[in-house]
């Protein structure tokens, strides 16, 4: 029997000039004795079959060089995560020990393994981020942030391979995953670049059509767009080199997913969009001169906005006050050739390094203990871990709320500067100043002016908070504060006075029972509680504290219940078991449902409902999210799948129509085209004409010669709706027809 060879010619190529490319990083291996002792540790794994490929088909041994070159070229991470990279799998395997480990090469390249240990399901496959398993990586984020930029790399590697995934549905799944975690978590952390081209890959494989018509457009545009590049950089040039400044000057197309993103928002085309690219000077200075380095970037601003008129509503200052990732720049946005609008960033080359390779570039310059807009990221995430009680929707919406953030500064009376996100309000300030200070919050002076709680703040404020030591948090707090700590210590707060509330009402209703000499029988009050419908416990009591309930009603209800148990307990009528058949829920409505959905792997005739913020039809590509009401089934182009598989990924479950449609679904068709005499006619006549397709209602709407209808139709399922949509926009003057409650149903449109 032939045995598969360990490499193909191809790969054993890639991987000898990728290996040696690795060997000879000089800051992953600043000593030979580092790179004998991995040659030996690698020869010895590679023996014992470490590497093999996963169920894609991708090679282990490949994967984990090509990430290890993410992370040291493009990351910039140095010796100790790189090497900890290198033998994660081999320690995972066990055929490297920790403790070998620790001996070859320290006990810090120990710890980050143990701590890829730790989150080995979410780095060893490309899985959901379930509750559990955001739980954990937030823990090694906390624990050591270079363990989360190893993961960043590692996505980048799967999201750059994943034409080789074998199933559609783990690309999109992945793609998912890199946009709403990964690409936030390089954009908190610096990583620009990555983040870009993460948003870009999750864009080319969620929508491939969207991806495919920007890209092509910006292919089609790319000479008219460098000609006028080429033409704003000139003078600008010319004129930086008359001043005797040493710099680069370059311009940089947006990113395909802020450009999609654009035309979503702002329903235009694409034609329509003049800010395609930005023009960056990037000044040469030394870079432990601070103040050389400020002056160079403002002297270029001065004289770029001399020579071209700027907006002063488009300029941000983040060199005199970095972001709190350390981002550095000078960004304005002036009116070039042609009165199109430009955008310019101005930047020293340390400061384009940190732009670019973010909290590693910053070890570089600085110095990580330096960080302090990182340093409070990560106590946030270890105030939400240390909140036992903290639901993992919460948990996740709590970081992700510090991730994506425009911010204000603020100042306290004594000047220190405060930055908070933008929107944060009078007690988002005093929970960042002190826990203690925000829950006895009860009114600012905010530029000598007195203000509620609920004040949002602006750029540069000055805000002294007034207390009282009767004041205390309260539920409605949450609807107005932004940062993730003040609402984490609001809700422990509510928490901590619930229980103090329910164990009163506890012991008060115990006191009314004894006091009428009755014994109650726990399970039948639990019974009770649950009749109630109540969904805990603690809800029930705390409506007796708050006094919604009667303690002597309940008495009352719980000995009836308890009465009409005992009656029905009773024996009755025997029968034979033989006599007895069950018709089950399932059965019931199998029998009423032709349209059967297949949710799962193969679980079929379970109740469910058509999602009305997507109008599925038989025939549609769908998926089940289970809600707190039941199966609910959707869309996978409905707008709100994003969002669902972002805050609730692990309640989305696959699900496929067998059986029959029903005949009976309504589509509305928003239908738009030159406005004609008989266009009207001609639409429903070709409706009425379509077998299995009748008229439910039409609207229409004309406006200088166009027109544009809405027209609800009664169709079988998604085959006969292409092909009635296809017949209406072959039909004389029409010229789009969009299904409503989701996307076009023609890619052209």
């Amino acid at each position: 029997m032939n045995q598969e060879p360990y490499f193909t010619p191809e790969e054993k190529r890639d991987f000898l000039a990728k290996y040696k490319r690795l060997l000879h990083v000089p800051e992953i291996f600043p000593e030979k004795d580092d790179l004998h002792k991995v040659r030996a540790l690698m020869q010895r794994v590679i023996a014992q079959n470490c590497y093999g490929r996963d169920k894609n088909g991708i090679h282990g041994l490949l994967r984990n060089v090509d990430t290890a070159l993410i992370a040291a070229c493009e990351i910039g991470l140095k010796r100790t995560p790189v090497l900890a990279l290198v033998l994660y799998r081999p320690a995972l395997k066990k055929i490297i020990a920790i403790e070998e480990v620790e001996k070859l090469f320290g006990d810090d390249v120990a710890r980050i393994i143990e701590r890829l240990l730790k989150t080995s399901d979410l780095y060893a496959r490309n899985t959901a981020v379930d509750s559990e398993n955001f739980h954990r990586l937030l823990f090694s984020f906390a624990e050591d942030v270079r363990v989360i930029l190893l993961m960043i790399a590692d996505r980048l590697y799967l999201m750059r391979n994943g034409k080789q995934l074998v199933h559609a549905a783990d690309r999109e799944q992945l793609a998912h995953e890199a946009s709403y975690l990964y690409a936030p978590l390089a954009h908190r952390l610096g990583l620009y670049a990555i983040k870009g081209e993460l948003e870009d890959l999750s864009l080319k494989y969620t929508e491939p059509e969207q991806f495919a018509f920007i890209k092509n457009k910006l292919s089609q545009t790319k000479r008219s767009r460098d000609a006028y590049i080429d033409a704003f950089i000139e003078p600008v040039r010319k004129k930086l080199e008359e001043e005797g400044f040493r710099f680069d000057i370059k311009g940089r197309t947006k990113s395909i997913h802020s450009i999609y993103n654009k035309l979503k928002k702002q329903q235009i085309e694409f034609e329509n969009i003049y800010d395609l690219f930005a023009i960056r000077v990037i000044m040469e200075a030394p870079p432990e001169a601070i103040d050389k380095e400020r002056s160079e970037c403002w002297r270029a601003f001065s004289i770029i906005t001399n020579m071209y008129q700027p907006n002063p509503k488009r300029m941000k200052d983040w060199i005199s006050i970095p972001k709190s990732n350390g981002y550095e720049s000078l960004h304005t946005t002036v009116m070039g050739p042609q009165n199109r609008w430009v955008e310019v960033q101005i930047r020293t080359r340390r400061m384009d390094e940190i732009a670019e390779r973010g909290l590693a570039a910053h070890w570089k310059y600085k110095g990580v203990k330096e960080e302090s807009g990182l340093d409070e990221l990560l106590s946030n995430v270890r105030l939400a871990l240390e909140s036992k009680d903290t639901s993992p929707y919460d948990l996740m919406k709590s970081f992700r709320m510090d991730l994506y953030k425009d911010e204000i500064y603020v100042f306290t009376p004594q000047g220190k500067l405060i930055k908070l996100p933008k929107g944060a309000t009078v007690l988002d300030f005093a929970f960042a100043i002190h826990t203690e200070l925000g829950s006895k919050c009860v009114s600012a002076r905010v530029n000598e002016k007195n203000v509620p709680i609920r004040y949002t703040l602006n750029n540069g404020d000055t805000v002294a908070i007034q207390t009282s030591p009767t004041q205390s948090p309260k539920p409605g707090w949450l609807a107005f504060v932004a940062t993730s700590k003040a609402r984490i210590k609001i809700k422990q707060a509510l928490r901590e006075e619930a229980a103090k509330n329910a164990d009163f009402a506890k012991e008060m209703l115990r006191r009314r029972f004894r006091n009428r000499k009755i014994e109650p029988d726990e399970a039948t009050l639990m019974r009770y509680i649950k009749k109630k419908g109540y969904k805990t416990v603690t809800d029930f009591y705390l409506d007796i504290a708050d006094e919604h309930l009667d303690p002597n009603h309940v008495i009352e209800d719980y000995l009836d219940l308890e009465r009409r148990e005992k009656e029905t307990a009773e024996p009755g009528e025997v029968r034979s078991a033989g006599d007895f058949v069950a018709v089950t829920e399932a059965t019931e409505i199998a029998a009423t449902q032709q349209d059967l959905l297949v949710i799962d792997k193969d679980l079929t005739g379970i109740d469910y409902t058509l999602a009305k913020c997507c109008n599925p039809i038989f025939g549609d590509d769908v998926f089940a999210f289970v809600s707190t009401q039941g199966i609910k089934i959707h869309r996978k182009n409905c707008p709100n799948e994003p969002q669902m598989r972002a805050r609730f990924g692990y309640r989305i479950v696959d699900a496929r129509w067998s059986g029959k449609g029903a005949d009976d679904y309504v589509v509305n068709l928003l239908v738009a085209g030159r406005d004609d005499i008989a266009i009207v006619t001609n639409i429903t006549s070709v409706i009425a004409k379509e077998k299995g397709v009748s008229l439910r209602s039409f609207a229409i709407d004309s406006v200088d010669g166009f027109f544009q209808g809405n027209f609800g139709v009664r169709v079988k399922d998604s085959n006969s709706l292409a092909q009635l949509v296809g017949k209406i926009k072959n039909t004389k003057g029409v010229s789009s027809v969009v299904r409503l409650d989701g996307s076009a149903t023609d890619p052209s449109v």
